[in-house]
């Protein structure tokens, strides 16, 4: 099948829309400091204006409130919407709360879609996820710690977890304990919904990081470390069925790579325009520095490299729309790695291009970078999905007889020649 990336005059509209307000609406409104509470409030008309254009929560199918764009379209949205940190939020796809909407769409109930993921759509709540342990390598999901054991009517959870995206702004956390140390890896875990109030939750506190260097009460947004202390909550509060808490998170993660990656570009291309708009303008040594074959090169790279992360991520999200997300595994891997040192690199450039204008804040190249460093190991480290196209790959391949090469030089001369031979024999008679 070819690639079909094109898109309905109609929905290029919409495209030129969020392009216009994210730039005029959304992007001033960075450089503000706020809190939760005052963004929250600063939002709240933006969000509407979204709504009016039937873009809100565009990630889910149309009985949920969402579009049904599919991966391709959405991804095409999500280029421009990730320039912005913020304009997620105005749009109702930020992480984690798509990927929770997500969860809830496909494994609960219509009980706990009626209390949880209806307001969560509407912007009333918001959530957190609850999967990374201090004591375990992030990039094993199947090696936890917390366990959820059933006493009766009730799960009772223990545990410690940290890099709980927005646990301090949110109104529940979605949990992945273990509920049978004894099942097959794949198997011990699940997955529970638990108000953050819940009598046992414990935030320790908002964790420090290269993005945020500086934490802030009711700030947003944040990564928290969180205990949780026999924590009880109801047998109702069960995502799915037991054992079902990695197959969910999988069913999560596919899609959300690929606005991840298709907002990397964003973010990439937004740090592009800097670093030509100082290559123009800024005089240097009898000429500008666009005058200047090394930042040429730096311009010409950082465009192919953009331009070729941007047509793989469009791929994967095709394949998605065509195959399903089990069928664009290699594809989405693919992106993972690939995009964020892209992401990476075209920001460090930009950075360099503009001196000490981009070193400083008067720019968000500085933020831009810091919070760059994270998309190598967002949604598992750059070196695992390496090793998984890696094996992907290695999977169509046989060993060849005799454990030398197809393409041995000697063994194609002789075959060569023999068939050589066989023609000759035949012309002559």
């Amino acid at each position: 099948m070819a690639w079909d990336f094109s898109t309905d005059p109609e929905f290029q509209k919409k495209l030129d829309w969020i392009q216009d307000f994210v730039r005029s609406e959304v992007l001033p409104l960075e450089t503000l400091s706020l809190d939760w509470t005052q963004l929250r409030r600063a939002i709240a008309p933006l969000q509407e204006q979204v709504k009016q254009q039937e873009l809100w929560a565009a990630h889910l199918d149309p009985e949920l409130g969402g579009q049904g764009y599919g991966q391709v379209k959405l991804g095409l949205m999500h280029e421009i919407i990730g320039s912005s940190w913020l304009a997620p939020l105005v749009f109702g796809n930020q992480a984690p709360d798509s990927g929770n909407s997500e969860i809830l769409a496909a494994a609960g109930t219509s009980e706990q879609k009626k209390q949880w993921l209806t307001p969560l759509l509407a912007g009333e709540m918001y959530s957190a996820f609850a999967l990374t342990e201090p004591g375990h390598a992030g990039s094993d999901p199947t090696r936890l710690s917390t366990t959820a054991v059933r006493d009766g009517d009730e799960w009772i959870i223990n545990g410690h977890k940290w890099f709980v995206s927005n646990a301090s702004t949110a109104d529940f956390v979605i949990v992945v304990a273990v509920t049978d140390p004894e099942a097959e890896k794949h198997r011990r875990a699940s997955q529970f919904i638990v108000p953050i109030d819940a009598a046992g939750v414990r935030i320790l506190r908002d964790l420090a990081t290269m993005e945020h260097p500086i934490t802030q009460p009711n700030h947003y947004p944040s990564h928290a470390e969180v205990r949780f202390d026999n924590v009880r909550v109801p047998a109702t509060a069960l995502l799915g069925g037991v054992g079902d808490g990695f197959e969910i998170a999988q069913k999560r993660l596919g899609p959300g790579r690929i606005h991840h990656c298709m907002r990397w570009i964003g973010q990439a291309k937004r740090a592009f325009d800097m670093m030509c708009e100082r290559a123009v303008s800024r005089e240097l040594h009898a000429g500008t520095m666009a005058d200047k074959q090394t930042i040429r090169n730096w311009i010409a790279d950082s465009a192919a490299e953009i331009q070729a992360a941007r047509l793989m991520t469009l791929n994967a999200a095709w394949t998605i729309d065509q195959l399903g997300t089990a069928a664009a595994r290699k594809e989405i891997a693919f992106i993972k790695y690939y995009g964020a040192k892209v992401l990476h690199d075209v920001i460090d450039r930009a950075i360099q291009t503009c001196g000490s204008l981009g070193y400083s804040a008067d720019l968000p190249l500085e933020g831009m970078y810091r919070a760059a460093r994270a998309a190598r190991f967002y949604d598992g480290p750059d070196e695992v999905h390496r090793d998984s196209v890696a094996k992907l790959i290695l999977r169509g391949y046989t060993p060849p007889v005799g454990g030398v090469p197809t393409e041995h030089v000697p063994t194609r001369r002789a075959e060569a020649q023999q068939r050589f031979a066989e023609l000759l024999t035949a012309t002559a008679g």
